[in-house]
């Protein structure tokens, strides 16, 4: 596990306290559940708010839980998405769980909250009856792309997702079953771990603070955060900050000036490097190397839409079918320039 949750030195011993049921489920709309989520860090938070998440950044959840800026909710119905599949699949996951390992499975309808640290929230999928051995179930499903993350056992931050429950809970296990590809499915089991649980409380707590005190933390140059920063700010005032004599803030510009430069060289010595291959290559579709290989073919012809011309013969398509497409904003970097 990642050296910002490995254990402390001395954890707590106390036997843990079982969870609060904030709210029930069954009759809360989508819209209802997300505000009750905004409440509180959810297990599916956590990775997220301490920075070990790969889809989202902590400013961009800090964003949401704050309520200062919101971002399109993947459409339940959209069959193209992994989250469809996901709730499709979840209830047949469980059954193969049940069949294979003999245990039953319910459902929890509840938002659940830790008793001492009512930010603390989780929502199960399926809880485990009748073995002391484990009692919380987590189903997963991971499409093509996604199976890479699971190849060397549980991803990272499905780790502190299941964490997190247990630490909600007072739960002892959780057992994390996956279908993979649609046909493979493995079932992995996470133990209470009170030093990890310690640790990963404290980090989520620093988050939460942030969460109330209106401050923002760092962005980590993440396509998560580049979201964030344009859903927080969106617009430009015109006004013009006198940075000159900030130390901190020319240092990181001087630094972006040269990181540009050298992804300029590289950019330029890659270029050099693909045509010569493409030189040798001539005519050739196909060339082997010790370690790889290159592909140089022709892809097909394709028809486009002339839609400059279409317009010019056509000015009412414009008017008709026209849609605005909202202006982002755009980051220009411009070095000072010096006179011959």
């Amino acid at each position: 596990m990642n050296p910002m949750i490995e254990p402390a030195a001395d954890a707590a011993s106390a036997k843990p306290r079982p969870a609060l049921r904030l709210v029930k489920t069954q009759q809360l709309s989508r819209a209802q559940w997300l505000d009750v989520r905004r409440q509180g860090i959810g297990s599916s938070d956590a990775a997220a708010a301490v920075g070990l998440s790969p889809y989202q950044s902590p400013l961009e959840l800090w964003a949401e839980k704050t309520g200062r800026a919101r971002f399109p909710e993947p459409d339940p119905q959209d069959d193209t998405q992994p989250m469809y599949w996901g709730t499709l699949l979840e209830p047949i996951v469980a059954a193969h769980y049940t069949r294979r390992t003999g245990h039953r499975v319910r459902r929890v309808n509840a938002v659940l909250q830790h008793p001492e640290h009512p930010w603390m929230l989780a929502n199960l999928d399926r809880e485990v009856l009748g073995t002391p051995e484990v009692q919380v179930l987590e189903c997963k499903t991971a499409g093509i792309h996604g199976a890479r993350l699971w190849k060397d056992g549980v991803p990272e931050y499905v780790q502190l997702q299941v964490m997190h429950q247990l630490a909600v809970t007072g739960k002892q296990a959780a057992d994390v079953i996956v279908l993979i590809g649609g046909q493979e499915l493995r079932i992995h089991r996470i133990e209470r771990d009170a030093a990890v649980i310690e640790r990963l409380i404290a980090l989520e707590a620093a988050f939460w603070r942030l969460v109330q005190e209106g401050t923002p933390p760092p962005a980590d140059g993440s396509a998560s955060a580049e979201r964030a920063l344009q859903a927080l700010y969106p617009q430009d005032s015109g006004q013009t900050l006198d940075w000159t004599q900030d130390t901190e803030m020319g240092s990181t510009f001087s630094d972006l000036q040269a990181v540009r430069e050298r992804l300029k060289a590289f950019e330029l010595q890659e270029a050099q490097l693909r045509q010569r291959i493409e030189e040798r290559m001539g005519e050739a579709s196909r060339a082997l190397f010790e370690t790889g290989e290159v592909t140089y073919r022709r892809i097909k012809d394709s028809v486009v839409l002339d839609t400059k011309r279409l317009l010019q013969e056509q000015p009412g398509l414009k008017e008709a079918y026209g849609q605005v497409r909202a202006g982002s904003r755009r980051f220009v970097l411009r070095g000072q320039t010096t006179a011959d």
